[in-house]
Formats: C-alpha cells, sequence, structure tokens
C-alpha cells in the first residue's frame, strides 16, 4: 500500500467512525453538556482526567472551558488534573500511580461538581480511581470511554453519562473524543449564553 493509499485509510476509517458515533451518541453528548451547563450554572466545577492521549485531550477540554471556544465569553471553572507535574510526581511517588487523580479530586473537588474522565478503554487504574473518589466526593462523572467500556462502565452510576466511542483502534477514539469534545463546548455555551 502506497502512502497515499494509507492517508485514505486513515481518512475513511475516521470518517466512518465520526458517523457511527453521531448515530450512537448524540443523545449522550446532548445530556452530558446539560448535566455540564447545570453544574456551571450551579456554580460547580468541571475535572477533568486522563492518561497519555487522553490527558491531552482533558487538557483541551479544559482550556477551552476557562479560556474560551468559538466566542467571547467569561471563563468556566474546570481544571485539569494531568497538568501539575509537582503534584503528579509527589503522589506516584509517595503513594502509587493509581492515586495521582484520586489524591486531587478528594481536594478539590464537591458535591455537585463534575469529573471529566477521557479513556480509550476503561481499564486504567488511574481513572478508576478517580472514578471511586468522585463519587465518593457525590460528584457527578462524564466518561468518554471506548472499545467495551472496560472496568469503568460498570462503576458508573445511572446520573452519570458514558460517552463510549466502540472503534478498535485508539487513534479513532482519540479522534471521536476530540470531536464530542468540541461538541460539548459548543453546547455548553449555546446553552449559558445563547445564540
Amino acid at each position: 500500500m502506497n502512502p497515499h493509499e494509507r492517508i485514505e485509510r486513515h481518512f475513511s476509517a475516521h470518517i466512518e467512525a465520526a458517523q457511527e458515533a453521531l448515530t450512537m451518541l448524540g443523545d449522550s453528548i446532548e445530556i452530558a453538556a446539560a448535566k455540564l451547563a447545570h453544574c456551571l450554572l450551579s456554580d460547580g466545577k468541571i475535572l477533568c482526567c486522563g492518561n497519555g492521549g487522553s490527558a491531552a485531550q482533558a487538557q483541551h477540554f479544559s482550556s477551552e472551558m476557562l479560556n474560551r471556544f468559538e466566542r467571547e465569553r467569561p471563563g468556566l471553572p474546570a481544571v485539569a488534573l494531568t497538568t501539575d507535574t509537582s503534584t503528579l510526581t509527589s503522589i506516584a511517588n509517595d503513594y502509587h500511580f493509581d492515586e495521582v487523580f484520586a489524591k486531587q479530586v478528594r481536594a478539590l473537588g464537591h458535591a455537585g461538581d463534575i469529573l471529566v474522565i477521557y479513556s480509550t478503554s476503561g481499564i486504567s487504574p488511574s481513572v478508576l480511581s478517580a472514578a471511586v473518589a468522585a463519587q465518593d466526593r457525590d460528584m457527578s462523572i462524564i466518561a468518554l470511554n471506548g472499545r467495551d467500556g472496560g472496568t469503568l462502565a460498570p462503576l458508573l452510576r445511572d446520573t452519570d453519562v458514558e460517552i463510549r466511542v466502540t472503534a478498535p483502534s485508539t487513534a479513532r477514539i482519540q479522534e471521536i473524543h476530540l470531536l464530542i469534545t468540541h461538541c460539548l463546548c459548543d453546547l455548553v455555551d449555546h446553552q449559558l449564553f445563547g445564540e
């Protein structure tokens, strides 16, 4: 297969994954956006986490909330739990890497806040621990998950929202998570600030 054919294959797989996500996940995305807007209108905040590429997704989402998405508006309270290397490394060193997000959730999260989890597999111990910590703090969870949902899916409560991209490729899951992130940003802005 030549380079151009490989490029075409990636684009085709992306389009197929995006179309499937639109068909399967539109309602969940709408519900998640409404929960985020309600949280923010109630003076809550959004905490975000994930590992590797999912950490980048969490940071992307929090920056779109805190700064701006596509319009001028006041900043919205969102914190990526993936960015403070001193905190991350001290927790990993003194306790265990599984606790790097959970300890932050327990310290920063309050009832009514939302934890947004990004995971392509739903099996990372650090995000599973974060989910349990959020539940202990009476926070809601919005999980942008992947594949079969892993161990994360059954941890979620009826009041949480799972947005699961079932594509087999990590790259496709991350691409669709980014599209979903932009949908959430747009819907939150629309609900809070109108047209």
